[in-house]
């Protein structure tokens, strides 16, 4: 079992920067592929980024160059950090977890994050 808790989240103006955190518990957080979804209303969830250990960092286009995924090992911490935001990137963010990190299948997930850009 693997807990997520997710924090960070809030209202900011469009052009703005927000840095998302994600707390693991349960599993030896360094063996896990962790990744960020999101889900805006009225809209289904959709894939923001994810970080496989040894096989790499990916991002979704439309966030491409605009968000970091990291990740401190020594804590228990994946982190999204949101710069140039837009009001599009409105959505409840999620942190997922999956114990393969070469073809993640995220089985584990956090309660969520409301982050809101105004324009």
């Amino acid at each position: 079992q693997v807990q997520l808790v997710e924090s960070g989240g809030g209202l900011v103006q469009a052009g703005g920067s927000l840095r998302l955190s994600c707390a693991a518990s349960g599993r030896t957080f360094s063996s896990l592929a962790m990744g960020w979804f999101r889900q805006a209303p009225g809209k289904e969830r959709e894939f923001v980024a994810e970080n496989r250990l040894n096989s790499g960092t990916f991002y979704a286009d439309s966030v491409k160059g605009r968000f970091t995924i990291s990740r401190d090992n020594a804590k228990n911490i994946m982190y999204l950090q949101m710069s140039s935001l837009k009001p599009e990137d409105t959505a409840v963010y999620y942190c997922a977890a999956s114990v393969n990190p070469i073809r993640p299948e995220y089985a584990y997930w956090g309660q969520g994050t409301q982050v809101t850009v105004s324009s």
